[in-house]
């Protein structure tokens, strides 16, 4: 077994979409967003800066997978952990009726919500 998830809860109607992500040294990935339902993904090769809401910031390596239970909760990084070498991850992602599978979220909803961020690692 790869990955166990629970609870997931998936949108009635939804439709999934599974993608081949491809990330250059150092890519930040995608700013901070939501998915209207889960996700579940597998890194391929590299190491994924990987942190949701609620959750300190980990990596994901080359074998591991991780998911989000979607709805309100922010995706705040996703990008590639490494400088000098390429990651790849795949995702499948259910999307509830009429919404956008990815959303961005503004400045003003992160200052919003930053109390609902776990604490930023130290350098």
């Amino acid at each position: 077994m790869l990955q166990d998830a629970s609870p997931v809860v998936v949108p009635e109607g939804a439709s999934a979409m599974t993608i081949h992500v491809e990330w250059e040294p150092g890519d930040p990935g995608t700013p901070p967003h939501r998915h209207s339902g889960p996700a579940f993904g597998y890194v391929i090769k590299g190491a994924v800066r990987f942190e949701l809401e609620g959750e300190p910031e980990r990596v994901v390596e080359a074998g591991g997978t991780f998911w989000e239970p979607g709805g309100d909760a922010i995706h705040y990084q996703d990008g590639n952990a490494l400088d000098d070498e390429r990651t790849e991850f795949v995702v499948t992602m259910m999307c509830a009726p009429g919404k956008p599978m990815l959303e961005l979220v503004d400045e003003a909803e992160l200052k919003e919500r930053a109390h609902l961020r776990a604490p930023r690692p130290t350098a």
